[in-house]
Parts: C-alpha cells; sequence; structure tokens
C-alpha cells in the first residue's frame, strides 16, 4: 500500500520542519526523517546566534532579514557580539567594519579599554575590536519545535526512522521506499536531507550539486573565573575560533571547517586540543574541566551561496 501526498520532503532538520510547516496550509505534505527525532544532526548541534554581519554581502542580508522575525516570536535573547584584533591588524578592521557599515549593519570600533571592560583577563596582545550590538543568542530548540508543530497543526505527516533507500519517477508521480519498506507516493520531492543532500539526490537519479558537509567543532568548558552571563560573543577577526558563555560555562568553537561524508559527526581530539590552545592565546581564565564536545556538519554548494 501507497501513502500519497502532493509533496514529500526528505529531512525534518529546520529547513525541513519550515518548509512543511509553509507548505502545510496549501497542499498534503509528508515529512520523512531518517533519525529516531527531528533535529538530531546540523539543527540541534548549533552554537545558536545570531550575527547580522553572518555570511558576506550574498547572504548578510539574508541574515538581517531574518532578524525582525525571529524577535516578534521570541526567539532571540540579548547577547552582543564582540570582534577582536591583535596588534598589526588594523587593515582587517577597517576592511571589516566598510563591508558592514555599508550593509547598514551596526558596527563600532572599540579599543584596548572597551575590551578589557568586555573580557575579564584578556590577554595584552589583543588591542582593538568591532562591536555588534545586535547580535543574539538564538533559542534553535525552540524555533525548531515552533516549525515542527505549526507542520502538524497544517496537517503535515512527521514520519521518523524513515531514511529513504529508493526514490522512482513515473508518470508525474514519485515513488518512495524507506528503510522499513514503507512507500510513499508524492508529485513533488524536495530535498531538504543537509549533509545527506547529495545522497538523496542520487537515490532519486538526480545530478548531485556537490554540496559539502563541513564538520565544526564544538567544546563547553568549566573555567575559572566562571564565563559570565554578560560576556559577548567573542569572534576572533581572522576567524579563528569564536566563543560565548551558556548557563556559566564556556562555548568555544575553533571556527573549524574540516570536509566530512554525511555522518552522525564526532569531535576529533586534535580539533577539541585546537580549541583550547587558541582560548588560552585570548584570555589567562584556567580550564577546569572539558565537561561537553560535540561536533556538527555544515553543508555547502560549491559557491557557498543557498
Amino acid at each position: 500500500m501507497i501513502d500519497n501526498f502532493d509533496i514529500a520532503i526528505v529531512g525534518a532538520g529546520i529547513a525541513g520542519a519550515s518548509l512543511a510547516a509553509e507548505i502545510g496550509p496549501h497542499a498534503s505534505v509528508v515529512l520523512l526523517e531518517a533519525e529516531d527525532q527531528p533535529g538530531r544532526h546540523s539543527t540541534g548541534r548549533s552554537a545558536a546566534f545570531w550575527a547580522e554581519t553572518y555570511g558576506g554581502p550574498l547572504i548578510q542580508p539574508l541574515t538581517a532579514a531574518s532578524g525582525p522575525w525571529l524577535a516578534e516570536r521570541g526567539f532571540l535573547g540579548d547577547r552582543g557580539g564582540l570582534t577582536i584584533a591583535r596588534a598589526g591588524q588594523d587593515a582587517e578592521i577597517d576592511r571589516f567594519l566598510g563591508e558592514f557599515a555599508a550593509a547598514g549593519v551596526r558596527v563600532d570600533r572599540v579599543d584596548r579599554a572597551a575590551l578589557e571592560e568586555a573580557i575579564p583577563g584578556l590577554r595584552p596582545e589583543w588591542v582593538a575590536g568591532v562591536t555588534e550590538p545586535g547580535c543574539k543568542d538564538i533559542d534553535v530548540a525552540g524555533l525548531h519545535g515552533w516549525y515542527l508543530a505549526r507542520a502538524r497543526k497544517a496537517g503535515v505527516r512527521l514520519v521518523c526512522r524513515a531514511e529513504l533507500t529508493g526514490a522512482a519517477f513515473a508518470g508525474g508521480k514519485w515513488t518512495l521506499t524507506t528503510a522499513d519498506s514503507a512507500k510513499f507516493g508524492s508529485s513533488i520531492l524536495v530535498d531538504a536531507a543537509g549533509a545527506w543532500a547529495d545522497p538523496v539526490a542520487a537515490i532519486a537519479g538526480v545530478r548531485p550539486l556537490g554540496i559539502t558537509p563541513l564538520r565544526r567543532t564544538m567544546v563547553q568548558l568549566r573555567t575559572s573565573p566562571e564565563a559570565s552571563p554578560s560576556l559577548p560573543l567573542v569572534m576572533d577577526i581572522l576567524g579563528q575560533f569564536y566563543f560565548k558563555p551558556e548557563g556559566g560555562r564556556l562555548w568555544l568553537s575553533p571556527h573549524d571547517e574540516i570536509p566530512s561524508p554525511p555522518c552522525d559527526a564526532a569531535p576529533e581530539e586534535l580539533d577539541v586540543a585546537v580549541a583550547i590552545d587558541r582560548l588560552e592565546h585570548v584570555v589567562d581564565w584556567r580550564i577546569e574541566r572539558v565537561e561537553h564536545k560535540w561536533a556538527g556538519l555544515r553543508s555547502f554548494a560549491p559557491d557557498r551561496l543557498p
């Protein structure tokens, strides 16, 4: 027996869930998720911040446009951002300021005194920076859950443990088979599988676009002094690290982008060590314990554009 729908979406992370929620009131939709629950991979492993400077000139306007929508629905919390630089990196600061000021983002140059006030224990080689007052924390779980709830209310059928194993198109209709031999029919097939986007395309007999998963490492540290809740999101002008407070702990990333096959990503000990080494070159805090570490896959097209 085949269950028929207008649209089948493969992947129930933030991309698939949001598409399902928007399409659901207008068509019959099935949302196929390979895992036991949605959001296990990239969506559930996000560093959870919204920075208006995110992206380059062709992505940053999309980031900026999302801010009011997220704020109106209560998914953003105050944080503030601070990009820091060493002596001799004036050219990088000028480039940063020029690029984002031209885009209408509020960014302000600050001196060593302002850095010391924002980041206790900052090492002396960090002498200048750029503040981004509009930077926010994102309630990622809340946002994802909101979309899933909207999708359910619209009649979308969510099927978990439904890894796609076959997809055939004939007579204007897709016939989809999942790992448990269930079958679904749809007129349109949407590939929202994130790191698995190209494998899903291959199963469907469609030319893959060259979506590349890149591993990003995160570490949760207990430090002395404890990470203050008022600490901003701190980023490096050269993109070598970022960190922010979370529940009295510090979330730290070496800002790595390591090509990976689609998988349940796990952090490499070397990347964790690199992250900690970079932090120790920024602040004089004592690292008391690595409490948690994880990795997620951020997936990009060859030109890194949507």
